[in-house]
């Protein structure tokens, strides 16, 4: 049985990200600010947005962003909140093309909106890579200077999957009622997010294909965030199924921290899986907290996206950079499951 020893200094921080982000909107302004890191000014400029600042995992990305213009000095960053607003970042994206940008990284606030942000770069004839958020082969294929960053979301719900499986297998005391099926709640990114789609689809269609059998309980969106997923762990236990949960799958970290909260609060302990592996989620492993996660490269990805922009704004051949890896008009970083067997050698 799971052990019970949260680390609660590190899901409070969690949490405080996830639900609040009134400072970062305040200092990231929709006209872009240069980056702390800003390159030297004969270095071409390369705007990039990201959806919210204070999505935990877009954070992750950002710091690493940032991190390779300082580390490289080949770009200057104008950075952008888009503050969970479609309209924001298309404006944001105007001002950037204005200010005279050379290429454009947009972690899109709405996937759907991808054609709208090609039609402006291709109006100023400059190159956009998306990241995180997948535009779709259709909206890429409509210019020839568009390309994607991110990863398979298939594979992640099939390695949370093949986690969820194993370790069930490997724990018989996780069956409360002892009729060999898994009795799940689920906890839901973004509705028509392709991540969230694919993983709440795939985890459990592996679990069939590894011989598990499973039944869901619940099935409600957090949006991403873990405050919002806290309040919906809570009504979860409370309710007429709480007694009867076994499993609790989150198709990121943020809601699974956000459930283990609420079951802190109830007493209840219960296996739990993310995806992500952000540093907290990691030591909830540690601490027996989290039953596993499966890690989402947000630092290569991030090499990816700097890298890519950086060709692109030079109008050089990205196809031999060792750091992009093209196939087609997409870089693809592989997900990896993480549980307390193979822990150590992503703690840093």
């Amino acid at each position: 049985m799971f052990k019970k020893s949260v680390a609660a200094a590190a899901l409070s921080v969690v949490l405080g990200l996830a639900a609040c982000s009134g400072g970062d909107k305040a200092a990231a302004p929709a006209s872009g600010s240069a980056s702390a890191t800003a390159a030297p000014a004969a270095v071409e400029k390369i705007g990039v947005a990201i959806y919210k600042y204070d999505d935990n995992f877009m954070s992750l990305m950002r710091k690493a962003l940032e991190g390779e213009a300082a580390s490289h000095k080949t770009a200057e960053l104008l950075m952008n909140d888009s503050q969970n607003n479609q309209s924001v970042q298309n404006d944001q994206v105007d001002v950037m093309i204005a200010k005279g940008v050379k290429a454009l990284a947009i972690n899109l606030v709405d996937p759907a909106a991808a054609p709208t942000v090609i039609n402006k770069a291709k109006a100023a004839g400059i190159p956009v890579v998306f990241f995180n958020k997948d535009p779709g082969e259709a909206a890429l294929a409509a210019y020839d200077k568009a390309y994607y960053v991110g990863a398979d979301p298939k594979q992640s719900g099939e390695i949370q999957g093949e986690l969820i499986a194993k370790k069930w297998k490997d724990n018989a005391a996780w069956d409360l009622n002892k009729d060999g099926v898994v009795d799940y709640v689920l906890l839901k990114g973004e509705p028509g997010h392709p991540d969230a789609e694919a993983r709440t689809k795939f985890v459990i269609e592996k679990l069939t294909a590894d011989g598990v059998k499973s039944k869901q309980l619940q099935l409600d969106t957090g949006m991403w965030d873990a405050a919002k997923a806290k309040d919906i762990m809570q009504a979860w236990l409370s309710g007429p199924t709480g007694k009867n949960i076994e499993v609790v799958i989150a198709n990121n970290d943020a809601m699974a921290m956000g459930a283990i909260e609420a079951m802190k609060a109830q007493g209840a302990v219960l296996p739990t899986f993310g995806v992500d592996a952000l540093p907290e989620a990691l030591q909830l492993i540690k601490s027996d907290q989290l039953a596993g996660t499966v890690l989402n490269d947000g630092v290569n990805q991030a090499k990816a996206v700097y890298a890519l922009s950086v060709d692109l704004a030079a109008g050089k051949d990205p196809s031999h950079n060792s750091v992009v890896k093209l196939d087609g008009k997409n870089v693809r970083i592989p997900y990896v499951g993480v549980d307390k067997g193979n822990l150590d050698q992503f703690l840093k």
